[in-house]
């Protein structure tokens, strides 16, 4: 070979090695996802989509045919091995009836058991507890500028928060812990980068069961549920679901702010109406849903003026990112400016569900728990971040976190060196991305396979009906 050719040969190796955390992550993306597509089954007809367009997609959504949950879809398979233990009582995947019905007015009655106020006073305080506790050290970050995972500095607080709406006291430390331990395994199962630990979801239902054995909430769990049964509907439904959704919900919110620097320094300025936050919460709702994919099972026949109808024991898949963007106006930039106006504001914005179909019980306090923690954090510190901002964010949202009023004691980083830590932190994230996303390929295909293998609710329905043999599922192969 030529030293020239070698040389060629040579520039060619660095560029795509240089090129790897630009292709490689998205590459593995596209292979798990058909990869799990096909372990599934080629299920479901997609919302939006040819058979139900971006117009149709409400009214299907919210039709009283479309409220089967999780009998008769495989995917429930994959969606109650990550949700175990207790997924056969969580309320998002109970099937319509009395069980759903009493679960859904005590979630209810015990989220309406405090005003605004008393929703804001809490939320402030257990951010204030928390992040005292990061200046304090504790944990290992050090009293100065701070480098944290926004998703994982944010569960400490709603796990506080939820406990304290459930029993009406403060949550205790190792509770605390436990908490987070269990939900941090669940939203870390359902990324795939890592395996479940049944154990730490574990301990937290057995300090559940104990502590309804001597001591329950004030408002009356649901009757018709066993005490067991009672222990994982409150670990499912408010230290498993509303423990991960709203500290995704803040991640995503700071992280918008760390890197949209303008839009923080409108914040900041305190020249902006009191509106604003609510705008920049609603936009990264917009372009961040929490939600992805969400099935529902036809109960019966969907019928549709000029289109075939939708047969009963159909598996409809309603996307929440593909549906938010067909109603987005002008180009896909973060603008919470476009809030303003009801011409520019998207017109397909569902971020808590279809009021008509299962929506998400915070709707109503959401924005202002949102506010207020997000408030908190920014009296004290600026952020900064030049991590990639994706909707599944697995990465947890890499982020710095400055003090506007450094402390003696405090090291004050140089602009060139926070400069320099930045773009650290981007070259970190973006070659951590190579090893993540191989990680997720190797365990989310496991896990779809130890799934469909296990059948939780394909085994639970089985021996519901005093079936002798487990039955086919629909969509499976």
């Amino acid at each position: 070979m030529s030293r020239l050719r070698r040389a060629a040969t040579g520039a060619t190796a660095v560029a795509l090695t240089a090129s790897l955390p630009y292709w490689l992550p998205r590459l593995v993306i596209d292979l798990r996802v058909r990869l799990f597509a096909q372990v599934n089954g080629e299920e479901g007809i997609p919302a939006p989509g040819r058979e139900v367009p971006v117009e149709e997609f409400k009214r299907v959504y919210g039709h009283p045919a479309a409220n089967g949950r999780s009998r008769g879809a495989a995917l429930s398979d994959l969606f109650w091995y990550w949700l175990s233990p207790g997924p056969e009582v969580h309320q998002e995947h109970l099937e319509p009836g009395p069980r759903y019905d009493e679960v859904a007015r005590t979630t209810r009655q015990i989220l309406a058991g405090l005003s605004r106020e008393r929703w804001s006073e809490l939320v402030g305080r257990c951010t204030r507890r928390v992040l005292d506790e990061l200046d304090q050290g504790i944990g290992g970050y050090g009293a100065r500028e701070h480098r944290v995972r926004l998703r994982d500095l944010m569960m400490p607080v709603w796990a506080e928060v939820y406990y304290e709406v459930v029993f009406r006291e403060p949550c205790p430390r190792h509770v605390r812990d436990l908490i987070v331990g269990n939900a941090d395994d669940v939203v870390s199962a359902l990324k795939c980068t890592s395996l479940r630990h049944m154990d730490r979801r574990n301990r937290l239902t057995a300090y559940l069961r104990d502590r309804l054995a001597g001591d329950p909430p004030p408002v009356p769990l649901p009757s018709l549920l066993s005490r067991r049964e009672q222990a994982y509907y409150l670990q499912g439904t408010f230290f498993n679901t509303a423990v991960v959704q709203t500290s995704e919900a803040m991640a995503h919110l700071l992280l918008a702010l760390a890197t949209h620097q303008s839009v923080q320094n409108r914040l900041l300025s305190g020249e902006e109406d009191a509106d604003y936050l609510d705008h920049v919460i609603n936009e990264t709702l917009q372009h961040f849903p929490l939600f992805g994919v969400a099935h529902r099972i036809t109960t019966d026949e969907i019928p549709r003026a000029g289109r075939p109808a939708i047969p009963a024991g159909s598996v409809l898949l309603f996307n929440y990112p593909e549906y938010q963007r067909s109603g987005s106006t002008g180009p896909q930039r973060f603008d919470p400016g476009r809030w303003l106006s009801a011409d520019t504001r998207p017109s397909a914005f569902i971020p808590f569900g279809v009021t008509a179909n299962r929506p998400c019980p915070a709707r109503g306090f959401a924005v202002l728990t949102m506010r207020v923690a997000a408030e908190e954090l920014l009296r004290r510190f600026r952020l900064a971040s030049a991590a990639e901002h994706t909707r599944s964010l697995p990465s947890r949202g890499p982020c710095l976190l400055i003090p506007h009023t450094p402390r003696r004691t405090t090291v004050a980083w140089r602009p060139a060196t926070r400069a320099a830590r930045l773009a650290g932190m981007r070259l970190g994230d973006r070659w951590g991305a190579i090893p993540r996303s191989l990680i997720q390929l190797a365990l989310g295909g496991y896990m779809v396979w130890d799934a469909r293998r296990q059948g939780l609710c394909r085994n639970y329905f089985a021996t519901a009906a005093g079936d002798t043999a487990v039955p086919a599922v629909a969509g499976s192969r």
